[in-house]
């Protein structure tokens, strides 16, 4: 993992929508390949709290190929999963974070450790 990822702090995401917890372990993150948008990402599954939706398609800024992630709360889509990374986003600075959520759709809040120190 890249330093620059070691400093950022970790927070815990919910759905705007119905304000179910998606994850723990989330990330304030910018698209690779159009760094103007923001959005939150992942490393780990959420599971039991979002599925995949629909087929994958193509991204328009590169030729990853990713598909829809909906809230299983409330069923609004949320985001993405990254199921197949470009070569040219493999290549560039990442997290290994493939599962996206758009910043509109998501509710976020530092984690604190039991001190209330922020957690990275």
């Amino acid at each position: 993992m890249h330093p620059s990822f070691r400093s950022k702090t970790v927070c815990q995401l919910s759905c705007k929508y119905c304000v179910q917890p998606i994850c723990t372990r989330g990330m304030k993150a910018i698209l690779l390949a159009d760094t103007r948008v923001e959005l939150y990402s992942t490393d780990t599954v959420p599971a039991g709290r979002v599925q995949l939706v629909a087929e994958d398609y193509l991204t328009r800024n590169c030729n990853c190929r990713i598909r829809d992630v909906a809230c299983l709360g409330c069923g609004n889509v949320i985001g993405y999963h990254v199921t197949q990374p470009c070569d040219v986003c493999m290549s560039a600075c990442n997290n290994g974070h493939y599962w996206m959520f758009h910043d509109d759709s998501i509710s976020s809040r530092e984690r604190l450790d039991p001190a209330g120190k922020s957690l990275y």
